[in-house]
């Protein structure tokens, strides 16, 4: 692929996709940069955490999965109805190329569109790439978790890592 996100667009995540997303998933995970997830989930699995009208897919000319974003409920309290948690992956030879920047700003359309008031991300320090993509975005730092295992968070292949919390207020 050649150039920014020439030829590039987004569609609506399906099920046609699964294989195509869990791949650049799974090489997402093996980064060790990215998630405290170690496995690849189920198809299913994925389906069931992330919400269908909040996933989107960058496909090339030829319809190859170039990347993909999807938005999970922060918690089932219907006081947080309206935040969401993004999670951002682009293949590693799309990278550098504006498709997450133009996966986010798909999915910061379609939350904004559906009455979602906050989109939030954590962020590995390490991962200065996915850093700088949510703050080109609109996204702005609010905290960190420190090493301590809050909320949930602990050790990755034996090494405990801080998570920087992001949101967009749309």
């Amino acid at each position: 692929m050649s150039g920014a996100t020439t030829g590039v667009r987004l569609a609506p995540m399906t099920g046609a996709h699964a294989d195509a997303v869990l791949g650049i998933y799974a090489a997402g995970i093996a980064t060790g940069h990215a998630t405290f997830q170690q496995d690849t989930p189920s198809w299913t699995e994925f389906d069931a955490d992330h919400l269908t009208d909040h996933r989107l897919v960058a496909l090339d000319e030829a319809d190859a999965v170039l990347g993909w974003v999807a938005a999970s409920p922060v918690s089932g309290r219907c006081v947080y109805a309206g935040v969401v948690e993004c999670s951002v992956y682009v293949a590693a030879a799309a990278r550098g190329l504006g498709v997450g920047r133009r996966l986010l700003d798909g999915l910061l359309a379609s939350a904004r569109s559906a009455g979602v008031w906050t989109v939030q991300a954590g962020i590995f320090p390490q991962n200065t790439a996915s850093l700088a993509l949510h703050a080109a975005a609109g996204f702005r730092v609010v905290g960190t978790r420190e090493r301590l295992g809050l909320m949930g968070h602990g050790p990755l292949a034996g090494t405990w890592l801080d998570v920087v919390l992001l949101e967009n207020r749309l």
